[in-house]
């Protein structure tokens, strides 16, 4: 069913808000891919916050026109699946993933922070981490040192449980042992001196 003059202002209008607010945009081809893998495309999509949708090539224009994306322009030719996202990386990941498992979804290029993206270009961002697994990482750095305690302690525990001697302990005991055999030698007075007599109190 061909649309109408007021649909298309309106996609236009959904479109130019969608790029008003993003930092990527990536194109891919999806000429041949089954109705129901490209509604799992799309929920994926969902699922990380891209607007991801089959536009016609003179709208996305349109929409584009006045943006940091209007560059884009002349790669937008043929049938075409548009990944937009305001997280910088969220678009080319989702898109490069599914073309993993999907080769007849064709990445054709993209724009990232006012830049145009050859193939080679979306394909190295999508392998950027995410702000989720850097956040993941650094905490897995942040709890190791915790970790490698806990594991030292479970360790000493089960060393007492056992029956087994704290290696630390020892050489504090021995010390102690040795200043109580000490303490005597010290407060015996030396042969032939008087011990000095307390005065009574007043």
């Amino acid at each position: 069913m061909p649309l109408n003059v007021q649909d298309k202002k309106a996609i236009v209008a959904d479109v130019g808000a969608q790029l008003a607010g993003a930092q990527t945009v990536v194109l891919a081809e999806y000429r041949g891919i089954p109705v129901e893998q490209l509604t799992k495309l799309r929920a994926s999509a969902r699922d990380q916050g891209v607007y991801l949708r089959v536009l016609k090539n003179t709208l996305a224009r349109r929409a584009a026109q006045g943006t940091q994306f209007e560059p884009l322009a002349d790669s937008m030719v043929g049938p075409l699946i548009y990944g937009i996202s305001a997280d910088p990386i969220a678009s080319a990941k989702v898109l490069q993933n599914f073309a993993k498992t999907q080769d007849k979804l064709v990445i054709t290029a993209g724009l990232y922070s006012g830049k145009l993206l050859d193939v080679a270009g979306v394909k190295a961002l999508a392998t950027i981490p995410s702000r989720d697994e850097l956040l993941s990482q650094l905490l897995g750095v942040m709890l190791a040192p915790v970790s490698a305690m806990a594991r030292v302690l479970g360790a000493v525990a089960a060393q007492k449980s056992a029956g087994a001697p704290t290696p630390v302990a020892a050489p504090v005991v021995e010390a102690a042992a040795s200043e109580a055999v000490a303490e005597p030698e010290a407060a015996a007075p030396e042969a032939g001196t008087e011990t000095p007599q307390t005065p009574a109190a007043e």
